[in-house]
C-alpha cells in the first residue's frame, strides 16, 4: 500500500522511524516533503515566522496535499502535544479533510480526545478512521 504519513513537524523524527518499519511490512511510504528539515531544524516549528517564511517560500501545504492525493491511504502520528492526547494540528486535519474527500483510507496512531476537550475530534470521528494503536499490521 502506498501511505502518506501525516502529523505534527514535532513528531518528525518519529515519522521517519514508523516509515521504517512500514517499509519493513512491504509498504511504499511518503512523509511530508520538509521532514528531513525539521528533523535537522527542530527550533523552527516553534517560531511561526520562520516556519511561516519555510512554508510560504517552499508551497509545503500544496506539496503535502498533492501526496495525499497520490497515496493509497494516509497515517496520522497523534501524539501527546500540549497536553492533549492525541493531538491533531490544523494542517494534519486539512491533510485529512483531503483524504477522506479523495476516498483514502485513515489510518490513525492513537485514539482522539473526546469532542468535548478538542473541537476538532468530532470530524475526525465523523470520517471513520481506524485507530491501530501503533499495531502496524493492521494497516492494510
Amino acid at each position: 500500500m502506498k501511505l502518506m504519513i501525516i502529523g505534527s513537524m514535532t513528531f518528525a523524527k518519529e515519522m521517519v522511524e514508523i516509515k521504517k518499519k512500514l517499509e519493513q511490512l512491504g509498504h511504499s511510504v511518503m512523509m511530508p516533503c520538509d521532514t528531513e528539515f525539521h528533523v535537522e531544524n527542530e527550533t523552527v516549528i516553534d517560531n511561526l515566522e520562520e516556519d511561516f517564511k519555510h512554508l510560504t517560500e517552499n508551497d509545503i501545504l500544496r506539496k503535502c496535499f498533492n501526496l495525499v492525493a497520490q497515496s493509497d491511504a494516509i497515517l496520522v502520528l497523534n501524539k501527546p502535544k500540549y497536553s492533549i492526547s492525541g493531538y491533531i494540528g490544523t494542517s494534519t486535519l486539512m491533510e485529512t479533510g483531503l483524504a477522506y474527500y479523495l476516498g483514502k483510507k485513515i489510518f490513525i496512531l492513537h485514539d482522539v480526545p473526546s469532542s468535548d476537550e478538542c473541537r476538532w475530534a468530532h470530524e475526525i470521528k465523523v470520517m471513520q478512521p481506524a485507530i491501530i494503536n501503533e499495531d502496524f499490521s493492521l494497516v492494510k
